[in-house]
């Protein structure tokens, strides 16, 4: 396989392993009510993600020719390299997608809260044994 392929490949395995550490942080704090360690991890991890996508595409748009260019290597380790700006953007407050989607993890945990709520209440008036 050529380096382009072989490139391709390796953004394709690191996106599926953010996603993957963004679903299972966001899995950790939907069974946890209110863990807002949890819920801000996933948060930035999804935002990361959606940098190191915005990134990829601004970077395809620099031309690779010159006496400057990094050859097959600058191809080999420019997924990493968007991957961790993406992070550090994140990490360092985004552009606010975190902030948006950290409230929307809290209200889905209140909402199933409350209904957790109710379904006990339900069962408890229904069942005798209660």
């Amino acid at each position: 396989m050529d380096v382009l392929a072989n490139n391709g490949m390796f953004q394709i395995a690191q996106m599926n392993a953010a996603g993957a550490q963004a679903k299972q942080a966001a899995n950790a704090a939907s069974k946890t009510p209110h863990n807002e360690k949890a819920a801000r991890a996933a948060a930035e991890s999804f935002e990361a993600v959606f940098l190191a996508q915005m990134l990829n595409t601004m970077f395809e748009t620099i031309p690779k020719d010159g006496m400057f260019s990094g050859g097959q290597g600058e191809e080999m380790f420019r997924g990493m390299q968007v991957e961790q700006f993406g992070k550090e953007i994140a990490k360092s407050g985004g552009v606010g997608i975190a902030d948006s989607i950290f409230a929307e993890i809290i209200k889905l945990q209140e909402a199933a809260d409350a209904s957790a709520v109710v379904a006990n209440v339900s069962v408890s008036e229904t069942d005798p044994a209660k």
